[in-house]
């Protein structure tokens, strides 16, 4: 049986290139130019930290960053803006985190979608992964080329193909 597997991952190093340039394009923009605060990226935990004295600025923050990271060609969905600001003494900080891996939800609507196309293929969640298994490699095709057009809500990566 051939099979391939359904992921969301984010490259570390590229994701540190965009945040660093991110940092570049905002000491030189003359209109954040006195700013205090910035962007911090932290590994361990996978989240991207940005800090400004009022909310504008900050929002000016998310557009470079989100600007720099779908230039170094990760997908934008990667990004989760929805977390609330928060005031630090006379800073407003915001904390983004980077999806990766697919939750239950998402792995359940991506395991509905496939068996709502009708196409003979068998899907199962395994880990932060979902793994799509047929008989042909051409419905396999066509479950990444469903799954391309479909709005999941996060960059999906098909990796692992085997026949």
């Amino acid at each position: 049986m051939a099979s391939f597997d359904i992921v969301s991952k984010v490259d570390p190093q590229t994701l540190e290139n965009a945040v660093n340039t991110a940092k570049k394009e905002l000491l030189t923009r003359y209109d954040l130019r006195d700013t205090k605060g910035g962007i911090e990226l932290d590994k361990k935990a996978n989240t991207i930290q940005l800090s400004s004295e009022n909310s504008m600025r900050l929002k000016a923050l998310e557009d470079i960053l989100l600007g720099r990271v779908v230039k170094q060609g990760i997908d934008g969905t990667a990004l989760d803006f929805s977390a609330e600001e928060q005031a630090a003494g006379a800073l407003v900080k915001k904390t983004i985190k980077v999806r990766a891996g697919i939750d239950k939800e998402v792995s359940r609507k991506i395991i509905k979608l496939i068996k709502d196309s009708k196409i003979k293929a068998e899907a199962q969640t395994q880990d932060e992964q979902v793994r799509v298994s047929s008989k042909k490699i051409d419905e396999l095709q066509q479950v990444i080329s469903l799954l391309r057009g479909a709005d999941i809500g996060q960059p999906l990566q098909f990796v692992n193909m085997k026949s």
